[in-house]
């Protein structure tokens, strides 16, 4: 049995560390949070309806996955990668992500054939729809999807980083009206797929990644201010 704090009637009801992480690590996946953007203990206090020791610990564990940087004497920020850095992502993404297309390809059963329709058919109904923080979450979805049903779970894990991490990398160097991927590059992809073409599947991905690539600018820019209480408030 969990023992709750009696002598805090407010406890029971707090959220917990994990869906605080989630939901700021989300923010920076979505591009609702960019670099450089001040984490205020404070607002996000207010914001979580939690105390500061709760968030502080929040804050530690997002500074763990990099997605956070901590400073002494000037708090937590948005993580914001250097142009050196965006380079190094790329340059292992185009390492591990052509193989796991060929990977996914040869192992993709027909659900999760199926599954890949249904995903681009939403990046493109997004699209559409002008909803440009649906659209970003569902094109990085779109690339943990492919190592997930390559069926490797170190891929997985390492591609959830390098995803992340492009969605700061863009929020920081990305040309005007870049988001993140165009769905019609992503529904090229998916064609390989319907021809159990591997090695097309593989060389459409580099090609995806050199165009995404091809389109920062590396030179970096100011952020706008962020309302975290806005932002993160339960309503």
């Amino acid at each position: 049995m969990v023992d709750v704090d009696r002598t805090n009637p407010v406890e029971a009801d707090e959220i917990d560390e994990s869906e605080i992480v989630e939901r700021i690590f989300d923010a920076v996946v979505e591009q609702r949070l960019p670099p450089g953007t001040k984490l205020s203990e404070s607002a996000l206090c207010e914001a979580f309806g939690v105390g500061r020791m709760r968030i502080r610990r929040s804050l530690l564990l997002l500074a763990s996955r990099e997605v956070v940087e901590l400073h002494a004497n000037r708090g937590a920020f948005v993580a914001s990668p250097t142009a050196e850095q965006a380079r190094e992502v790329f340059e292992a993404r185009q390492a591990l992500e052509p193989n796991i297309a060929r990977l996914a390809v040869q192992r993709a059963t027909d659900e999760d054939m199926a599954a890949l329709v249904r995903h681009i058919e939403m990046e493109h109904s997004a699209h559409n729809e002008r909803h440009r923080h649906e659209a970003i979450r569902l094109s990085g979805q779109f690339h943990t999807m492919l190592a997930q049903i390559a069926g490797n779970a170190i891929l997985l894990r390492t591609m959830k980083e390098l995803v992340t991490r492009t969605s700061l990398i863009i929020g920081l160097f990305g040309a005007p009206g870049l988001s993140n991927c165009r769905d019609d590059e992503h529904e090229a992809i998916v064609e390989a797929f319907r021809t159990r073409d591997a090695e097309k599947a593989a060389r459409t991905m580099a090609a995806h990644l050199r165009h995404i690539e091809k389109h920062l600018q590396l030179g970096g820019k100011t952020s706008d201010s962020v309302d975290l209480i806005e932002l993160f408030g339960r309503h």
